[in-house]
């Protein structure tokens, strides 16, 4: 069957129509130009090709139109696989990888190689600029251990998670210098301690500290889920930080959503103007939630003074 010719007409239209969404977008991209994005590109999105791509061009974009993305990174499937491969045993304590000498060097090796230098490696292929960093270059993360994890109803356990830390310090100088070179920092969720040990981070939690101490205007958390949802299952689109500790109490915000959202009100109340909880599944998500109106995940925000 031949194909339909595409005639001037139908080809000045689509013209048309892509013109009128830049024009649409065009003040979007004058708010955010010159801010600062961190952006947490995790999931499982990760492992799609097309995805890693989209999301490349996203970052390219922003750095094209004078916006300044910073990236943060998880990995925790590619992870889990390597340790497959190497036959070591991997347990979770609430949502967490219990992490022995052995495992905090596969982690290593995966995050701040395999995995950090692929998505270097996109970003540059869409035509950007890009570093790749880890907690560990110019002292950008200081971790400390990890005691206490929180589980899904929000109880801390007292397990010993062994090589798993949090943002203890954080010192931007790296990422700073090169925003200011016109180059994207993508950064490994890896860390020393102030002894000198290595501790793998959460890449929320990381992404969250982070953005708070660059003032970041929008923290950017990319999941597998569309945002939060109300009771009846129905996409939230903006939660102050009151209203969404609400939802925590009464049992709305469960389980997995429960430390995403207190990722966000931590960075909120940091210093980032508003985190959003997006689907990175999504095409082209960052630009969508960015550039349109509404955008398309759920962002929180202060509480009006």
């Amino acid at each position: 069957m031949a194909e339909t010719p595409i005639t001037p007409t139908a080809q000045r239209n689509d013209w048309l129509a892509k013109a009128n969404v830049l024009t649409e977008a065009l003040p979007y991209m004058r708010r955010y130009s010159g801010h600062r994005i961190l952006v947490k590109f995790g999931g499982h999105a990760m492992g799609e090709a097309e995805t890693i791509r989209s999301f490349a061009e996203d970052m390219v974009l922003l750095n094209q139109v004078g916006a300044c993305p910073v990236v943060v990174h998880g990995g925790g499937p590619q992870i889990g696989e390597m340790l497959k491969k190497l036959n070591i045993q991997s347990e979770f304590v609430n949502g967490l990888r219990v992490t022995d000498a052995d495992t905090v060097s596969v982690v290593e090796m995966v995050l701040c190689g395999a995995i950090n230098k692929s998505l270097v490696g996109a970003l540059q292929i869409a035509g950007g600029r890009a570093v790749g960093l880890s907690g560990k270059d110019g002292n950008l993360i200081t971790a400390r251990k990890l005691a206490q994890a929180k589980g899904d109803s929000n109880i801390e356990s007292n397990v010993d998670l062994g090589f798993v830390g949090e943002p203890h310090l954080i010192d931007t100088s790296v990422v700073d210098a090169l925003i200011d070179a016109g180059m994207t920092p993508v950064i490994a969720p890896v860390a020393p301690s102030a002894d000198g040990a290595t501790y793998n981070i959460n890449a929320d939690t990381a992404a969250g500290a982070i953005g708070a101490a660059l003032g970041a205007t929008r923290l950017l958390m990319l999941t597998d889920v569309s945002g939060v949802l109300n009771k009846e299952g129905e996409h939230i689109q903006k939660l102050t930080i009151s209203q969404a500790r609400a939802l925590i109490k009464d049992g709305t915000i469960h389980g997995g959503m429960i430390p995403k959202v207190e990722t966000c009100i931590d960075a909120v109340e940091g210093g980032v103007d508003g985190a959003v909880i997006l689907d990175g599944r999504e095409r082209h998500a960052v630009l969508v939630e960015l550039f349109t109106e509404h955008g398309i995940g759920t962002i929180i925000t202060k509480d009006p003074a």
